[in-house]
């Protein structure tokens, strides 16, 4: 099961820097994302967001491969395959974009809309749905990072050990420099 993990930030590109080193640590295999939804919210008080995953393209590129591959077979039948192939992959492209964009997919679109309008205006929020995670590792490298936890899943024991994570301030060791 997933664990929802909101996370708010002063500045308006906070969120996006997080969300990069997310993508880092999940190339670690120290995080597995199912999403991630960054929300920014401007001087002037509009919000925006930005989908780590675009449904779209990938319903067009599975729709174009699917597509061209049947109507390739198709385009067989009536010896014909060239025409097949683009036709079908025309089609299965077009078909694809559209339910990409009608499904939804992770974080409830409506959700994040009504929680990023409570944040400050001037601001980022990160969403992130999590599979799995190294909690230690993970919260070793956003230590002293400055953000407060707006709203998680996860059980009050690990919200406090998230939450101190994010407002610890980052003090140089004393073995700082030293090999």
């Amino acid at each position: 099961m997933s664990d929802l993990i909101v996370v708010g930030f002063d500045s308006t590109d906070e969120a996006d820097k997080v969300l990069l080193k997310l993508n880092s640590l999940r190339k670690e295999y120290l995080i597995d994302l199912e999403d991630a939804v960054v929300v920014v919210r401007e001087a002037e008080g509009k919000v925006h967001l930005k989908q780590s995953l675009n449904l779209t393209a990938v319903g067009a590129t599975s729709g174009l491969l699917s597509g061209s591959l049947w109507g390739g077979l198709v385009g067989l039948l009536f010896l014909n395959p060239i025409a097949g192939f683009a036709i079908g992959g025309a089609l299965g492209a077009g078909a694809g974009a559209l339910s990409g964009s009608l499904a939804d997919y992770g974080i409830d679109d409506e959700f994040i809309k009504s929680l990023g309008n409570t944040i400050p205006n001037g601001s980022s929020a990160l969403f992130v749905l999590v599979r799995k995670v190294q909690p230690e590792k993970v919260l070793a490298e956003f230590s002293g990072l400055r953000g407060r936890v707006l709203k998680t899943s996860l059980s009050p024991e690990q919200e406090q050990r998230l939450q101190a994570a994010l407002s610890q301030a980052q003090t140089p060791s004393p073995q700082a420099g030293k090999f």
